[in-house]
């Protein structure tokens, strides 16, 4: 796989109006339950060591809004998010390839509840263009499915049929467009 390196040099920050991250798990065995977390800080960086990508969400700013008790629920039991002891989630790259495909690859560390586990998600890039106002953007987009489990987010009830209201399973994406800093 032929890997784009050069037109990303420098620091990329992504733009907080314009990115996001999102999760996804099944719910009820018949739908999904989505949500996203608004507070995103990420960058990508390319130097003469290659392309490392960062990043973290802050878990308060999760869009669960309704009704205010699930919120809580969600975002401070220890079997959930236990903000108050854990208040970001991160991710730090080992491995970033954009191949001239638009296709990406990532690999590195994803950090839940204090828990590191390594994790790899496939996706696209888009290499960068020089906006309106004379700034080079680039994106990037990016999907892992992880077992909650493996970082302790255990919360469960059953269903009458003795299956389980939650998924184990969780969908993330994320969408990051990204500006060249000076």
């Amino acid at each position: 796989m032929a890997v784009t390196t050069d037109p990303l040099t420098g620091v990329f920050e992504a733009d907080r109006n314009h990115s996001s991250f999102l999760f996804a798990v099944r719910h009820m065995k018949v739908s999904s339950f989505r949500a996203s977390f608004s507070d995103v800080d990420a960058r990508l960086i390319g130097d003469e060591s290659g392309l490392r990508l960062e990043g973290a969400a802050r878990v308060e700013s999760v869009s669960i809004t309704d009704p205010p008790e699930f919120r809580e629920h969600v975002v401070r039991n220890p079997d959930f998010f236990d903000v108050d002891n854990y208040p970001q989630i991160t991710f730090r790259s080992n491995q970033v390839d954009l191949a001239e495909d638009g296709t990406a690859t990532v690999a590195g560390e994803l950090t839940i509840k204090g828990i590191s586990r390594p994790v790899t998600a496939t996706g696209s890039h888009q290499p960068p263009v020089e906006d309106p106002y004379g700034s080079l953007r680039s994106a990037l987009e990016l999907q892992a499915v992880v077992d909650r489990r493996d970082w302790e987010l255990s919360w469960q009830m059953p269903l009458p049929d003795g299956d389980d209201v939650l998924g184990w399973d969780v969908e993330l994406t994320i969408h990051l467009e990204l500006i060249k800093q000076a």
